[in-house]
């Protein structure tokens, strides 16, 4: 076994030693596990769009080629993204893995991304799917108030404020953000199942994913707390992972 890491809680904990990534549509809540996790193992919590921003920042040569192509709001091309990726990986920050949230998004992605963690030395990535109903995320998304002054997150179907439109805390306005609108929402969680459905199934044949069931209470969210049953779930699956050796005996559900 190898030797152990301290991560911010001051907790010991066997390394992570593989990559975990993080599988769901927008507002399915796991960015905030993906990030617990990450500081749970003391790893890296990784994510394409804070690549693009910091080689941005910084004005390396793919920060450079990017930067035009996402101010023209268009994607930026696999072959910047993938080679960001591989640099990122192989930082020493990563030696004992890291969490990587909404990567990837194809199936080719997702081999190239293979390939690169068996060249790196890491175990098998383990897959973490956040699963939810489309009507319910539509309903969660939709329904999202924020407060003009002290950004407090509620929901008016599952979580309302007591005054109508006005924060409990400070009174403040309550507004929806442009991208929380149905006529935006729908089309892009449209646009993200078809895009990852044969990615979940590559990554089922592989004997690699394991669903998480999305549907947690809008409280825990709306306070960016984490799941505790969820959790140990989650835990449970990065063990179990290690010991995958046949095709889909490592799928679990919870």
């Amino acid at each position: 076994m190898k030797t152990s890491v301290a991560p911010p809680d001051g907790k010991s904990v066997e390394q992570l030693d593989r990559a975990v990534i993080f599988l769901g549509p927008p507002g399915a809540g796991k960015g905030t596990q993906a990030k617990e996790l990450a500081r749970h193992y003391g790893v890296p919590h990784l994510s394409t769009g804070d690549m693009l921003r910091e080689n941005i920042a910084k004005g390396t040569p793919l920060g450079i080629k990017a930067e035009p192509v996402m101010k023209r709001g268009e994607l930026v091309p696999d072959s910047l993204v993938l080679k960001m990726v591989q640099q990122r990986i192989e930082q020493p920050d990563c030696t004992h893995g890291f969490v990587f949230d909404g990567f990837p998004r194809t199936v080719a992605q997702a081999q190239y991304l293979m390939s690169l963690l068996r060249q790196n030395g890491y175990k098998p990535a383990l897959v973490v799917h956040f699963v939810i109903d489309p009507k319910l995320l539509l309903r969660r998304i939709t329904g999202r108030r924020m407060c003009k002054v002290g950004g407090e997150i509620y929901n008016i179907y599952e979580r309302p404020p007591k005054c109508d439109l006005r924060c409990d805390q400070d009174g403040g306005e309550l507004e929806q953000r442009p991208d929380d609108r149905e006529e935006i929402v729908g089309p892009r969680l449209q646009a993200y199942e078809k895009q990852t459905e044969p990615l979940v199934a590559y990554y089922r044949r592989l004997g690699r994913l394991h669903e998480v069931n999305a549907a947690k209470s809008v409280d825990a969210l709306c306070a960016g707390r984490v799941d505790v049953n969820r959790w140990r779930f989650i835990c449970a699956a990065v063990m179990s992972s290690k010991r995958c050796t046949v095709p889909g005996s490592s799928c679990m559900k919870f």
